[in-house]
């Protein structure tokens, strides 16, 4: 995607209300036919920024093209964009069909044209003959599709989307995550999203900017952002994390080790362009974490595959536990002092080792496992 031109160019923008800096020097490029995510926790300026992109709110300063103009004067009816809200904003007085050619219909659209189109946008979102029902006989799944296709059928070069799954059950909510990521492909436009929900970004999104304190704390496609954060933020944020406070204690171009305090010594089979002896965090999924019974041996030596005698490995004792179905959380008290966090897939019914509240267990982690953090 880097060899196309952006569709949204967004520099140096700030937002400010009174004192309050919502949004502060953002700059970011969104490219054509792109699912892209703004992603960070309430009042991280996700939402503000949205809204200058649809021209509700006007940048304090910087400037925003879409499609290569300069939208400083457009107003946001003008603009080659249509947003979905989060309360889907359906005319409830109104049919199915009626609410999805509205717009054609204020836009003066032939009755002829309308119809075709209304069908058209209807089948994308797969709610082809349920053009005579009203919104209050739909499920709120189906009402999210009715907003998305009124957006649709004005044929956009980008669609806004402000956190569109909030309001739908936790089922229901994943089930839309894959039906909107298959809508983008099909229809092949630019989707902008902002989300506060990690999961939804992590399984919609080409690319993902996670924002805080009204900057983006860092940019990068799904995988990129999980395994490989740039800060402690976006590593807590993004997923569940086990994060160490250590001292950097070797780093060669293929190799770095870390000195946790009550975790022991962590290393790396890479380096991290750190400077020796500075101090740094180590972020360690909790399912790259695995357990073993204690006094065979087994995490010790399958600690020593990839890292020396001695990293890689801890021992303590299970203080929580967590059975969700399809994994089981695991909080270990480290006999060094720390507590850590370990999630086990539910691989089989019998054949994997039940372990309990108190139990003694030791484990190991892979040395690509780990990512070092400078910040």
């Amino acid at each position: 995607m880097s060899d196309k031109s952006p569709i949204i160019q967004i520099r140096n923008v700030s937002k400010r209300f009174g004192r309050v800096t919502a949004v502060d020097d953002v700059s970011l490029d969104i490219l054509p036919s792109e699912f892209f995510v703004l992603l960070g926790p309430s009042g991280c300026g996700k939402t503000t920024l949205l809204r200058m992109i649809a021209g509700f709110e006007v940048p304090t300063e910087g400037q925003i093209l879409i499609d290569g103009q300069d939208m400083s004067h457009v107003p946001p009816n003008k603009r080659p964009v249509n947003m979905v809200f989060q309360s889907y904003a359906v005319f409830p007085h109104m049919s199915v069909a009626e609410n999805v050619g509205y717009g054609l219909k204020i836009a003066g659209v032939g009755r002829g044209e309308r119809e075709e189109r209304v069908k058209e946008a209807l089948e994308l979102v797969k709610l082809g003959g349920f053009e005579e029902r009203k919104p209050d006989q739909m499920s709120g799944g189906q009402r999210q599709r009715v907003a998305l296709a009124r957006s649709l059928v004005m044929r956009p070069k980008v669609l806004l989307l402000d956190e569109p799954l909030s309001a739908l059950d936790a089922k229901l909510r994943s089930q839309m995550q894959f039906e909107l990521a298959d809508l983008q492909d099909r229809v092949g436009i630019t989707f902008v999203t902002v989300t506060h929900d990690q999961d939804e970004a992590l399984s919609m999104a080409c690319r993902i900017a996670v924002m805080n304190k009204g900057d983006v704390a860092q940019l990068a496609t799904p995988s990129d952002l999980y395994e490989f954060p740039a800060n402690r933020f976006v590593a807590d944020f993004v997923g569940s994390v086990n994060i160490f406070e250590g001292k950097l204690t070797l780093d060669e171009p293929d190799k770095a080790a870390v000195e946790c305090p009550g975790v022991g010594q962590i290393y790396l089979n890479h380096g991290v362009t750190g400077p020796h002896g500075a101090d740094v965090w180590v972020a360690l999924r909790p399912e790259k974490i695995y357990l073993h019974v204690p006094g065979h041996g087994n995490a010790v030596r399958a600690a020593g595959q990839d890292a020396p005698h001695g990293h890689n490995f801890a021992r303590g004792q299970i203080t929580g536990m967590s059975y969700l179905g399809d994994i089981s959380l695991f909080d270990i008290k480290l006999d060094e002092g720390a507590t850590i966090r370990v999630s086990r897939p539910n691989l089989s019914r019998h054949d994997q080792e039940d372990f309990e509240w108190g139990d003694r267990v030791s484990m190991h982690w892979r040395a690509d496992s780990p990512v070092v953090l400078l910040s």
